[in-house]
């Protein structure tokens, strides 16, 4: 295997996740400028995100603190949001779990919600592609993104309030989501899932410190993971 062609690959996994520079940039320097807001100072603005690494769970973090919800709340709350990254990693070891564990570490550290669903899509369409191949093709996807998570989270801290309120910079948050999401839609336990959330969300909006998220994502995988065994009752009966 030579090493040209394991940059192509890696370059592959960087045009394919390149789109995301569109959501990721717009979402870095509203977690800037919310978080100044917030009252954090740029170092621990910067210091959260050097640590986490993952947007939804510092949004979230961010929220509760200017709610002024009690600690234990808020590292309870974002804990819980970056539980999904465990969902990712076990879905990564068919591919990647032979990796040495140094490696592994630093791929679970940089891990984001972009480059684990284009990777994941990737890994599983061609599942004849080597080790090697997978983790060029893995650090490719996050390369574009995660880098400037650091830099726009400092720009949106350090310039945040001069950004217009026009632009509308959070509308950055649902388009990523969606656009995360919707691929992976393809069977009816992923749909029911979905529902759900969303049904549960809305029903439990009154629940205090944003805790009906948790109880609206634990809802959704049991009604997913129930869905899933009575299709496969079902396929083991005929």
């Amino acid at each position: 295997m030579t090493s040209n062609t394991l940059k192509s690959v890696f370059w592959s996994g960087f045009r394919d996740g390149s789109p995301f520079i569109l959501v990721a940039v717009p979402f870095a320097l509203l977690f800037g400028v919310i978080s100044i807001d917030a009252g954090l100072d740029l170092v621990e603005t910067m210091t959260m995100s050097a640590l986490v690494v993952a947007g939804a769970a510092q949004f979230t973090a961010i929220s509760l603190m200017l709610d002024h919800a009690p600690t234990f709340i808020v590292l309870l709350t974002a804990l819980a949001v970056n539980l999904r990254l465990a969902m990712y990693s076990a879905a990564l070891v068919p591919h990647l779990g032979k990796t040495p564990f140094w490696l592994r570490a630093l791929m679970a550290y940089f891990m984001v919600d972009q480059a684990f669903a284009v990777a994941f899509k990737k890994f599983e369409e061609q599942p004849a592609m080597s080790q090697a191949h997978k983790i060029a093709y893995y650090f490719g996807c996050l390369t574009p993104i995660v880098p400037l998570w650091y830099v726009f989270s400092y720009v949106g801290a350090v310039a945040g309030q001069k950004i217009p309120a026009e632009l509308s910079l959070d509308f950055a948050i649902p388009i990523c989501f969606i656009a995360l999401t919707a691929p992976m839609m393809r069977s009816l336990p992923h749909f029911v899932a979905a529902l759900v959330s969303v049904a549960a969300t809305l029903a439990l909006i009154w629940v205090p410190y944003n805790l009906g998220l948790i109880i609206a994502a634990i809802l959704a995988m049991i009604a997913g993971a129930q869905v899933e065994l009575w299709l496969k009752r079902r396929a083991a009966h005929d």
